[in-house]
């Protein structure tokens, strides 16, 4: 792996920790002020979102006191090309209710002297393993 792509990595793992623990602070600094969200699940809904709608999710968990979320994670590819970084991993975590299994593909942007998120697009699956 480049030094880049360490570098994207450690960034996704932040996020991670941010997001099962329900740092608002922290994930306001990982997400781009633009960043896309667009989750798919098995029914084939979707669910679009920006910044805002997102760490409201978060925001939500943390007002309700849930306990922190699974940080399971297996990458499956990190790839970098001067600014622009991309990820593609699977998750198995609660986010609305219920525990899935995720595959997300992050797009990511070097700016601000730190890699941020600019779009997740979030696949949905129940778990059967």
């Amino acid at each position: 792996m480049t030094n880049s792509e360490i570098d994207v990595k450690k960034t996704i793992e932040q996020l991670i920790k941010s997001g099962t623990t329900f740092n608002l602070n922290q994930l306001e600094l990982l997400y781009h002020k633009n960043i896309e969200v667009i989750m798919l699940d098995d029914k084939g809904n979707k669910m679009l979102t920006d910044k805002t709608g997102f760490k409201n999710i978060f925001k939500q968990k943390k007002d309700n006191g849930d306990p922190p979320l699974n940080t399971w994670a297996e990458f499956h590819h990190i790839s970098t090309h001067e600014n622009n970084g991309h990820v593609i991993l699977t998750r198995k975590v609660n986010l609305t209710g219920e525990e899935k299994k995720l595959t997300l593909s992050i797009d990511l942007i070097f700016e601000d002297n730190r890699w941020q998120v600019t779009r997740e697009v979030i696949f949905s699956q129940p778990i059967t393993d």
